[in-house]
């Protein structure tokens, strides 16, 4: 049998010194069936390299809108992009929620674009985390929108803003996979016209502002049956 050379990550590269600092469980790579992604390394210059990060390459094309003290103004004006958008043919508003019943965690998302159908978007899973369950919903609500003809200004209504904010973190996290998808999305999306850009905006279930309560209720209203051990969706 042919004997492969070891991953480069591999525990076989390791010198005893470096293994005697590792304190959690190890579990190594074979390289015949590495699934691993050139872009979760910290050593892959063309991914990591300071000049493709987002914040740094494209900081005045995405936008952050936290909630402040003053809520009711804060809903004012986020009625107001909203109404503005639903005239706007450049424009696509994007609400997406997701929660976890019964170890089910469903991903919705709603997709408003001027005088076209509303699109819809469910997805659930199994073994996943409430936080990565959002991200997928972020994901595959930009996928959607940067693919709609002359849609340059999209807005996604969140009731999780530090959730987002993960897509903007270059260090290493467990939900680097769903950051990374997102990231070559509006990478993507930036590069195409220097005038694109995406806002963020917190929008508390509370305040009930229509659009997003629905999609927060029909995300804490589904019937789930609970199915072991794998991850799936």
């Amino acid at each position: 049998m042919h004997k492969h050379n070891p991953h480069n990550i591999s525990i076989d590269n390791l010198t005893s010194k470096q293994k005697l600092f590792l304190k959690s469980t190890l579990i190594d790579i074979d390289n015949s069936c590495n699934k691993l992604f050139p872009s979760f390394s910290v050593f892959n210059d063309k991914e990591f390299s300071p000049g493709s990060h987002l914040i740094d390459s494209f900081s005045d094309q995405f936008y952050f809108h936290p909630h402040s003290l003053n809520i009711k103004k804060h809903i004012k004006n986020l009625n107001n992009i909203v109404f503005r958008a639903s005239s706007n043919p450049s424009f696509s508003i994007v609400i997406s929620d997701a929660s976890i019943n019964n170890h089910v965690a469903m991903s919705i998302l709603y997709i408003h674009s001027y005088n076209r159908p509303v699109i819809k978007t469910i997805h659930k899973a199994v073994n996943v985390t409430t936080t990565e369950a959002k991200l997928f919903a972020i994901w595959c609500g930009i996928n959607q929108a940067v693919g709609i003809t002359n849609i340059n200004h999209i807005v996604v209504i969140m009731d999780s803003l530090h959730t987002a904010k993960r897509i903007f973190d270059s260090l290493l996290h467990p939900y680097q996979i769903y950051s990374a998808a997102i990231f070559h999305e509006l990478r993507d999306f930036f590069l195409k016209d220097t005038n694109n850009c995406i806002e963020f905006w917190n929008c508390p279930s509370k305040q009930k502002l229509p659009l997003h309560a629905l999609v927060d209720k029909n995300s804490k209203s589904f019937d789930s049956i609970p199915i072991f051990p794998c991850k799936s969706s």
